[in-house]
């Protein structure tokens, strides 16, 4: 069995996870959590009730949270005209020669967006961008001739979450740093969003459970009919 920190063990004492509570009750609760020496990524976890074999059942979305994730986001433009790319705040743009970067290995960005004319290249690194949550695609906003929104909102604290192969999937909400208030408008809007990620057609329960946790802490269960 995994040997657990004295601190974990002291915030799991002040944790109520076998309880199911509201956003301001949980992140009450977290708030109450030993810090660590660095500033934790908060997050919300959900088990989805979906099959995740069946590509019907593909659950992924974004969502715009209201005080950002807290994260410095390196963003990656697919373009053919790098210039007007980087001058609307890209980080990295180009198209062959970032290609032949990722496909040597280079991955140091955290969203990539792409043109649609440039997408034809693009799909020539699905198979390395794609398992890592990189690929650029229509559904997700990340495909797009309107960069200079893209650019904007992705630096704002636009992010994206998708169903993994157990059929769970993750929402960055903030930072330990964020105030409550901050931290509990930006879980509400990530739970707007997976709510009405469900997908058409789907009958049966959408969502499982749903947790929300820091980095180095024990998770909270959230209430299942927030997501209803």
């Amino acid at each position: 069995m995994k040997k657990r920190s004295k601190r974990y063990k002291i915030s799991f004492d002040h944790s109520k996870e076998s309880e199911e509570l509201g956003i301001k009750e949980a992140i009450d609760v977290i708030s109450k959590f030993e810090n660590p020496k660095f500033d934790e990524t908060v997050e919300i976890s959900v088990s989805l009730g979906v099959d995740p074999k069946q590509s019907s059942n593909a659950v992924r979305g974004t969502v715009n949270l209201p005080h950002g994730s807290g994260k410095d986001v390196k963003v990656l433009v697919f373009t053919e005209t790098p210039e007007e790319a980087t001058a609307l705040g890209a980080d990295y743009a180009g198209l062959g020669d970032l290609i032949k970067k990722i496909k040597d290995g280079w991955l140091d960005f955290d969203v990539a967006l792409s043109t649609t004319s440039a997408m034809k290249e693009v799909r020539t690194v699905a198979r390395v961008l794609g398992p890592r949550g990189l690929m650029p695609t229509p559904k997700s906003g990340t495909v797009t001739d309107n960069l200079e929104s893209a650019i904007k909102d992705v630096k704002a604290g636009r992010v994206e979450f998708k169903m993994d192969k157990t059929g769970a999937l993750a929402v960055v909400v903030g930072k330990r740093s964020f105030s409550s208030s901050q931290l509990i408008e930006n879980a509400q809007a990530a739970i707007t969003a997976v709510s009405g990620s469900r997908p058409e057609g789907f009958k049966g329960r959408f969502i499982k459970t749903a947790h929300i946790s820091s980095t180095m802490n024990p998770s909270v269960r959230l209430e299942n009919s927030l997501f209803n």
